[in-house]
């Protein structure tokens, strides 16, 4: 049976471990990390173990001494070979601040660690471009917050739910200012006048991990890329889109709208920069 980690201890995944009291389930105070694990380590850990204690001190959240980031590393590896071994499986880190009311209660920090397999398909690259469209419901407001890996997802989750609605792989979530934020599982990339762009952070996108490593490392491989502020124009007008997140690394987008679009640009950037570091 798989076990999850809660609070250093192991369970039965279907053992009851949270109360209704919890302020994750409350109010949505908390933050998570989904992690790739290859079934022999963690891709881009140190940068997930940033961007998880970058927001945990925005959000004022104080790590216990015997909970730093080896032991973080540690106990998700120790979960992943109990329940996949060598086996890939995708890894879900949530940290939140103990049970209670919004002035009362107890605030030692919680955690939980899940883990679930993942198919070949999941690991590699998509061979049918994804359609893309746009929720039209609702923006996301840029600020201290946005850039979060938030369990607080209700927008997230309300455009993936239209998103199914129309047929669609995937929506793109717009800011009040109608420029692109990212997806609801992904950040986005563009191809525009030999240009590789996302946007930035202060647009309202989430911190994305394999977002932060292709800006690292692509223009050791080549090519130019800047964080640029996108609209829908931009990607109407885009030779390419591609999406990227930890898990799944880079999925190649084949429609936007009216707008069809090649893969040659991102299955080579998924083959060269992202592929590697998932074996």
């Amino acid at each position: 049976m798989n076990r999850i980690c809660v609070n250093g201890k192991l369970h039965d995944a279907d053992t009851p471990v949270l109360t209704a009291a919890n302020r994750a389930y409350r109010y949505g105070n908390g933050l998570f990390e989904t992690i790739r694990w290859t079934g022999k380590f963690l891709p881009l850990i140190e940068y997930h173990l940033d961007r998880l204690l970058a927001g945990m001190d925005v959000l004022k959240y104080q790590l216990p001494a015997h909970l730093d980031r080896e032991k973080i590393h540690e106990e998700i590896i120790r979960l992943c070979v109990k329940n996949h071994g060598t086996k890939p499986a995708r890894v879900r880190f949530s940290i939140f601040p103990g049970n209670g009311g919004l002035y009362d209660g107890d605030r030692k920090l919680q955690y939980v660690i899940e883990t679930w397999p993942l198919t070949a398909e999941q690991g590699s690259f998509n061979n049918n471009g994804l359609l893309l469209g746009i929720y039209p419901d609702e923006t996301k407001k840029p600020g201290i917050f946005s850039g979060l890996k938030s369990a607080d997802f209700l927008l997230y989750s309300m455009a993936a739910t239209y998103a199914t609605g129309q047929k669609w792989n995937d929506a793109l979530v717009l800011n009040p200012a109608g420029r692109v934020a990212d997806s609801t599982i992904a950040n986005i990339f563009i191809v525009k006048n030999g240009i590789i762009c996302t946007p930035p952070v202060a647009d309202g996108c989430v911190a994305g991990v394999m977002r932060r490593y292709l800006l690292d490392h692509l223009p050791e491989a080549g090519f130019t890329v800047e964080e640029q502020t996108l609209s829908p124009g931009d990607l109407d007008n885009a030779v390419e889109i591609f999406l990227t997140n930890a898990i799944r690394g880079i999925r190649w987008v084949g429609r936007f709208g009216e707008h069809t679009y090649p893969s040659e640009i991102s299955s080579h950037i998924s083959r060269t920069l992202v592929q590697t570091i998932f074996s």
